[in-house]
């Protein structure tokens, strides 16, 4: 059971299953899906999957907070989001809203960014204590989420 609730299995095949049966089931064959929308699912596949492997083989640790990083990584898209794991998963999310054209996918998107914000808030107290000053510069340094915004 615990496969389920792991949040990559949501976002990559549980969301996008729900999502999609909801959608033939509201419109049947008159689904008509926007495909110019899905390099966005596999930009933020490929960006969740490439970041997990160079965090992992930079930093130490294990995919997620569960095994935390030994050391602070701050090079490649760290340099410049503090989280593009957790991105990859919003902008697969919004591929897959624009590209079924789906309401509920939106409101699965928006719930998923918020508990990630919320998640992230916990994760850097932790990464504080565990990693120090370093990662305290780190915050200051760069953006939580979009590189010059916030």
């Amino acid at each position: 059971m615990r496969f389920f609730s792991r949040t990559p299995v949501r976002s990559f095949i549980i969301y996008p299953a729900v999502t999609l049966l909801w959608e033939l089931a509201l419109h049947g064959r008159q689904l008509e899906p926007n495909l110019w929308f899905t390099p966005l699912m596999l930009w933020g596949y490929l960006q969740y999957r490439l970041c997990g492997r160079y965090r992992v083989r930079i930093g130490g640790g294990g995919p997620g907070l569960e095994t935390p990083p030994q050391r602070l990584v701050s090079s490649g898209l760290y340099a410049y989001t503090r989280n593009p794991m957790y991105l990859g998963h919003i902008i697969f999310l919004i591929g897959l809203t624009l590209t079924l054209k789906s309401w509920l996918a939106a409101l699965i998107t928006i719930g998923t960014a918020i508990w990630f914000h919320w998640r992230v808030v916990g994760d850097e107290g932790k990464l504080v204590e565990r990693l120090g000053q370093p990662y305290r510069e780190y915050l200051t340094n760069v953006k939580r989420w979009l590189p010059g915004l916030f």
